[in-house]
């Protein structure tokens, strides 16, 4: 009375081997698209629909992004660029200075168009949480400023991008509306399944973006429990 009797079909051996092409098949299609799907340029669109008028770069960009960033610079109508970033940890070649974004400001302002100010927006030591920290810091600085933006852009890495304007709109007022440029991908993330240091950046990046989207729900912290920030000055 408890239990009755059904024909189950099972694949045979042709058919599980079939279906495994096909999973192989699925995952190779999924693995080639893995960089298009990290690699986001979706610049803002602004209330006027002209776009933003503050870009944010990331400041541990290396020269090519940064050379990347400025061509994106020239023809738009930003009013203000900021860098971000915290302390840095090494930079023998050069060094000089307390923090990527002083650096990268540095390297803009020598070769950004006349009179765009370049701001360095510094944030404090940190072991995680880097990219949420140093969003903070930039609310934190527009505040201090009086800067009111409807809209920023934010220049990242290629297969960074996604995950760093996810992490920008936990961070900033849900009013702001959040774009996002993207440095051109080396040429080793096309064919990235087949070197080691293609496959820890595509797969690092992949997971990261899962756990922030599954796991990372930061409380965002009050205006006025905010570390205040001093408007740095610019070097442009």
């Amino acid at each position: 009375m408890l239990f009755r009797r059904r024909e189950v079909l099972l694949p045979t051996g042709t058919g599980w081997l079939l279906l495994l092409v096909v999973a192989l098949a699925l995952a190779l299609m999924a693995g080639r698209g893995l960089p298009a799907l990290l690699t986001v340029d979706a610049p803002a669109r602004g209330s006027d629909g002209r776009g933003a008028t503050t870009l944010v770069v990331e400041g541990w960009l290396d020269a090519r992004d940064l050379d990347h960033a400025l061509a994106a610079m020239r023809g738009a109508r930003y009013q203000r660029v900021l860098t971000t970033g915290g302390p840095i940890e090494a930079w023998n070649d050069a060094p000089g200075w307390d923090s990527y974004a002083e650096r990268a400001a540095d390297y803009l302002a020598a070769r950004a168009p006349a009179g765009l100010p370049i701001v360095a927006v510094p944030a404090p030591p940190t072991e995680q949480d880097r990219t949420y920290r140093s969003a903070l810091q930039v609310a934190a600085w527009m505040r201090a400023s009086g800067v009111e933006a409807g809209a920023i852009d934010l220049y990242s890495a290629g297969i960074h991008a996604r995950r760093s304007r996810s992490v920008y709109r936990l961070a900033l007022d849900p009013a702001i509306e959040v774009g996002v440029r993207a440095a051109p991908n080396p040429p080793f993330i096309r064919s990235w399944w087949t070197s080691s240091r293609g496959a820890k950046a595509v797969i690092g990046e992949a997971l990261s973006l899962a756990w922030t989207a599954c796991c990372f729900w930061p409380e965002r912290p009050a205006a006025s429990s905010q570390r205040p920030v001093a408007a740095p000055k610019s070097p442009a």
